[in-house]
Formats: C-alpha cells, sequence, structure tokens
C-alpha cells in the first residue's frame, strides 16, 4: 500500500530547481559569518560548484560551522590545496572505460554513467573531476552501451550511477532499464543514489511503479550520518521497502562527519529501523580536493573495531577502500 503522504512527481522538480548554488546564500540561512567563509567558499566553488536542497539545509545546526552535513557539502580552502597521493582519477576510472558512459572493472558487473547531475555536490565526491560531457549514457550512446553489454556473457549485473540516476525523470528511467532488462544474461539491476537521503520527494508513486517494473532492483543509497535521516527520509524509504526495493547504504568515512563511534553504531541503528541494511563503509577515495576529509590507517582501524564491539553483526558496514586493478573492493579489517 503506498503512503498518502508521499509526494508529487512536480514536487522533487521543485525542489531541485529551488537547491541552494550560491555560498552567501547558504551562510545566510545558516546564519554563520561570511567573513569568516565566505570568501574561501566562493573560490573552492570555482572548482566545484556548491548545491544543496534546502530541505537537507533545513537539518543542519544553525549558527554551527561544524554542523556534519554542512561540512560535506560547504565549500572550504582545504579544496584549493595540493596534496601528494591525491589525483583526480583516485579510482581508476578512465582506464576501465570500455565505451563511453560504461565502466567494467569487475568481472560481473559493470557500471553505467546515467547522468552527470546530482542533486547535491558532496565535497568529498570521487568524481568531482569525471567528464560527465563525454562519458555518459545519453544519446547514441547509449546503444553502444547495450551492444557492449548484450556481447559480454560475464556480466550479470549493472550498476546504475552517475552522478545519479534518480535525476532522471521516469521516462528516462524507464527506458534504462527496460533496454536492460531485454538482455537475458543480466540477472540484476543496481542502482546507487543520494536522491532518496537529500531529496526525498524523488519517491513519488511513479517512481516506485518504474523501479517494481522490471528485473529485481537493488537500491543503494548514501547516508553519512545519523542526522540526515528525518521523518521525510524514513517515509520514503519505507515507502520503497513496501514495493520490495531491496535497500541497502554504503557511507563514507570521513573526518569531522562520522570518525566517532556513537555516530557510526546510531547510523546503523537508525538505518535498520528505516528498512535499510548497512552495506559498506568506505574508506575515503583519495581525489584532488577532498585530502582534509581523510583519516590515518591506524584511525580508521581502531574506529572500526570499537564499532565491531559495540554493533551486532549484522549491523556492521564492510569495511573497504577501492584500489585500482584489484578484482573487487578490498575489504580492510
Amino acid at each position: 500500500m503506498i503512503p498518502r503522504t508521499l509526494p508529487q512527481d512536480t514536487d522533487w522538480k521543485t525542489e531541485l530547481r529551488q537547491a541552494v548554488t550560491k555560498p552567501e546564500e547558504l551562510l545566510e540561512l545558516l546564519e554563520l559569518p561570511k567573513s569568516r567563509w565566505l570568501n574561501s567558499a566562493r573560490q573552492a566553488a570555482l572548482q566545484f560548484p556548491l548545491k544543496v536542497p534546502r530541505g537537507f539545509i533545513q537539518r543542519m545546526e544553525k549558527g554551527d560551522a561544524a554542523d556534519p552535513l554542512l561540512r560535506q557539502i560547504l565549500p572550504l580552502a582545504n579544496e584549493l590545496q595540493k596534496t601528494e597521493g591525491y589525483n583526480k582519477d583516485p579510482v581508476g576510472d578512465g582506464t576501465s572505460t570500455p565505451v563511453p558512459g560504461l565502466i567494467h572493472k569487475y568481472r560481473s558487473r559493470a557500471l553505467l554513467i546515467s547522468t552527470g547531475a546530482c542533486a547535491v555536490h558532496c565535497r568529498y565526491c570521487f568524481r568531482r573531476h569525471f567528464p560527465y560531457q563525454s562519458s555518459h549514457a545519453g544519446g547514441s550512446q547509449l546503444e553502444e552501451i547495450r551492444q557492449y553489454l548484450h556481447t559480454h556473457n560475464e556480466l550479470n549485473e549493472v550498476i546504475l550511477s552517475g552522478g545519479d540516476p534518480l535525476m532522471l525523470d521516469d521516462r528516462q528511467l524507464a527506458r534504462l532499464l527496460q533496454t536492460i532488462s531485454a538482455i537475458p544474461h543480466i540477472r540484476w539491476i543496481r542502482i546507487h543514489s543520494r536522491l532518496p537521503i537529500v531529496l526525498p520527494e524523488r519517491v513519488t508513486e511513479k517512481l516506485l511503479e518504474t523501479l517494481s517494473g522490471y528485473k529485481p532492483v537493488t537500491l543503494v543509497i548514501h547516508c553519512n550520518h545519523p542526522n540526515e535521516l528525518d521523518s521525510s527520509v524514513n517515509t520514503a524509504l519505507r515507502s520503497l521497502h513496501q514495493f520490495d526495493i531491496r535497500l541497502y547504504n554504503q557511507s563514507v568515512l570521513l573526518r569531522g562527519v562520522n570518525n566517532q563511534v556513537e555516530t557510526l553504531c546510531e547510523l546503523s541503528h537508525q538505518l535498520y529501523a528505516a528498512r535499510v541494511q548497512p552495506y559498506y563503509l568506505h574508506c575515503l577515495d583519495r581525489v584532488d580536493g577532498a585530502a582534509h576529509f581523510d583519516l590515518s590507517d591506524h584511525e580508521i582501524e581502531t574506529l572500526y573495531h570499537q564499532v565491531q564491539a559495540q554493533l551486532s553483526g549484522f549491523l556492521v558496514p564492510k569495511l573497504v577502500r577501492e584500489l585500482q586493478g584489484k578484482p573487487s573492493k578490498s575489504l580492510i579489517v
């Protein structure tokens, strides 16, 4: 049964159009001093623009520059510093692209870049430098991708990524799902999306019908902190669960955001209550501009062992790092 509280299709598009893109407006809304933050925010936003829905901003604490949700989206001067060991393609996407818009690193699964658009620009994004204009599944490139998928029988899963696949409208998304579902050896479709968290208005009746109309869909959401889970998000997640969409979460371990035992434990508890299985806890992908979010290996392992000691096993996400040339994600502990 679809909850009567689900938003209409136009709601999410309206929210998206009204997203905050100017640093000065973000600082005004959160009552933070422009004298302290504005110049550096403007400079960093020139390299990677600010974008954040107003509903996500409303979950932030006014006057608190250290708010864990704000830290994920506020451009900082740290992003302009060059750090050894960090680069524009930290996970080797560029060397694993057999056709534009498709990344095939791991034998049984391929990742399709459905769009370059996102509802929010996370400052730690490992694809903040990705060449989306020349590498996505739009136009004639979709047919080339379809042919590749069709001829590679070792593939049994296609992952829709981006950008964010749920930035596509329902018609575009249905076209992708239909194209993939028509390939006999593809058994599973996985979607990676941050929208149910930052823009829960995207979970509409039409979207639920679209996702449930094709091969089994797994939805992997991206939530880093329990404060991201408000009542509107929980309603969206439970609606997806009611339509037999399997829900998993992946987080990124971020200094100043979630590098505390209590935070990670509470995140797992709240996710599971919302019908979401904790799945991956990613070590930061070392992309240019995000070094200030990283933790040392010792800090990471110590923190994870403490989380393991406090959570039931089924609530502990796998701690992983993505390394170029490896046949899968690398387990750290």
